[in-house]
């Protein structure tokens, strides 16, 4: 976080901006109420011990009293309250933007389980910088400026020593928030690093006991929670060394305006309802920036998720395209990409050319980018040299809605919906009789039913059944949406040669230009051309 306010919380969300200058008001309106409640127990204390009774009109006095207390109530039940709305506003903004740039670029980007972690307890956390620090930092920036202008018209000695102690807590401050903010910068990646862990572990535990691993498993979590537990020690350390720090100088300048105003008491250099009033006053220049230092501490974990959430955005392939994509080939001209901290690219100079009505086959072995370049083919990524055309112009001008439209998309693993087979082949199209449904599982090669049950992430398919049930719904799309791409990514793998040849002439009798990846001997043999993808 550069500066005291996060500066993409501030630019990307409305709703911060709005906030800060109600914390502003909030802070002038708590710095005149401040005043008042000093200017009345000095004036009526001074006045009491003057006389040794209670003076005249005390219930007045008390009753003003109360009505400052009142008011510096309602003051921060409001600043309590903006801050909440504030933080759902903007954990809302950036939660459909993380979901938007997600959607946008579904490959390549975070994992789900960090994913998850960053959209769930992680935005939770800015709960704190809302409703604790912001507040505190408009207290801050206020309160100590008007209270300090007004002991200056009092008492301009103490004045002076407030201006000289004051600006070294923001000193001390930053120093410590550096080293809190990388400690839990250190403490978010090991977070991360567990969660995925788990993630991996819940997702082949499986696999995990057929090959009887699974409690091995448990040292490697065990290790990971050791090296969380650890870094948050650590931050907590830092946030009880840096309040106690902050506490001390706070309370050793104070203590000095203290002592100075009280030899001059004594020497009678100052009255008593001014020394009375200056000491009462002196503590609450000192508080909001102090307390500051102290809720930053609350407010890094809700930072550290904001700049993950940042990081899945700003990864997202966006462009600014608006042209229709027009009909005619798709190309890829000279492409490469390399991931976000990968060394060496996963696709380079990758050049080929899929015409309306031809199949094209990308061959190579596993790892070698196949899979990559259909993700920039559908504009899932975007290269970093080369281009992606449509009907020969680039696709980083068209609308990317508009070309995806007109693709039918297999992945390696079709996402499918809890249902029936028969739901999941009719989001190809709303349209979809079933008569369509049942035709395009028959071409598809599917050995089951329409009727059969689907659970949640394709429970109850095997990972064969899965892609038959994914082309099917592919060729619907074509059929009755007027998609004419398909893109397949191993749309054949664990079908048998009879099967495959079906669905091989399922695919050409559509019509539609194919760009598929497969390693089938009987899928090159059947497609037009085969571009080998060698990655150096």
């Amino acid at each position: 976080m550069a500066g005291p306010i996060h500066p993409r919380l501030l630019k990307r969300a409305a709703a911060t901006r709005r906030f800060l200058i109600a914390t502003v008001v909030v802070g002038i309106l708590t710095a005149a109420l401040l005043i008042a409640q000093a200017r009345l127990i000095a004036d009526w204390v001074t006045l009491a011990f003057d006389i040794k009774a209670f003076p005249p009109g005390w219930p007045t006095a008390l009753l003003l009293l109360a009505l400052v207390f009142l008011g510096r109530g309602l003051l921060a039940w409001v600043n309590s309250w903006l801050a909440h709305r504030s933080a759902a506003s903007v954990k809302s903004t950036l939660r459909r933007d993380v979901l938007k740039a997600r959607l946008s670029t579904p490959v390549g980007a975070a994992t789900s389980a960090s994913l998850v972690r960053t959209l769930t307890q992680g935005l939770d956390a800015l709960d704190g910088y809302f409703s604790k620090y912001l507040p505190q930092l408009g207290l801050a920036v206020t309160v100590p400026f008007l209270v300090g202008g007004t002991i200056l018209l009092t008492d301009w000695q103490s004045a002076l020593i407030i201006a000289f102690t004051l600006p070294l807590i923001p000193v001390f401050m930053a120093l410590i928030g550096w080293t809190t903010e990388k400690a839990t910068r250190h403490s978010y990646a090991v977070a991360d690093r567990l969660t995925n862990h788990f993630a991996d572990l819940i997702a082949g535990l499986p696999t995990l006991q057929a090959f009887a691993r699974a409690r091995a498993q448990k040292r490697g979590v065990d290790l990971n929670e050791e090296q969380y537990r650890g870094a948050t020690m650590k931050v907590l350390y830092v946030s009880f060394l840096s309040a106690f720090a902050l506490e001390l100088l706070a309370s050793l300048s104070v203590a000095v305006v203290a002592v100075t105003i009280g030899f001059r008491l004594v020497y009678g250099h100052v009255d008593f309802t001014t020394a009375l009033f200056v000491l009462i006053l002196a503590p609450e220049a000192f508080l909001p920036v102090r307390q500051v230092g102290v809720h930053f501490h609350d407010s890094v974990d809700g930072v550290a998720a904001a700049d993950a959430a940042f990081e899945v955005i700003d990864d997202a392939t966006t462009h600014a395209g608006s042209t229709p994509a027009p009909a005619g080939a798709l190309a890829l001209e000279d492409v490469t990409y390399t991931y976000p901290g990968a060394v060496e690219p996963a696709v380079e100079g990758l050049s080929l050319r899929v015409e309306p009505g031809e199949v094209v086959a990308m061959s190579g072995h596993s790892g070698g980018g196949k899979s990559t370049a259909l993700a920039l083919a559908m504009g899932f990524l975007a290269p970093a040299s080369g281009r992606v055309t449509v009907g020969g112009v680039p696709l980083t001008d068209v609308d990317l809605g508009s070309w995806r439209d007109q693709v039918a998309w297999v992945a390696q693993e079709p996402g499918l919906i809890n249902g029936t087979v028969a739901d999941n082949v009719a989001l190809g199209h709303t349209s979809a009789t079933p008569h369509d449904v049942a035709q395009a599982l028959t071409d598809a090669g599917a050995d089951f039913g329409p009727d059969k049950p689907v659970g949640d992430d394709g429970e109850g398919l095997s990972a064969g059944e899965r892609r038959r049930v994914a082309l099917a719904r592919a060729l619907v799309r074509i059929r009755l949406g007027g998609a004419r791409f398909l893109i397949l990514d191993e749309p054949t793998a664990g079908l048998d040669a009879a099967t495959e040849a079906r669905v091989i002439e399922a695919v050409r009798a559509t019509g539609a230009g194919a760009l598929i990846v497969s390693h089938r001997p009987a899928v090159l043999a059947a497609a037009d051309r085969v571009v080998e993808v060698v990655t150096a």
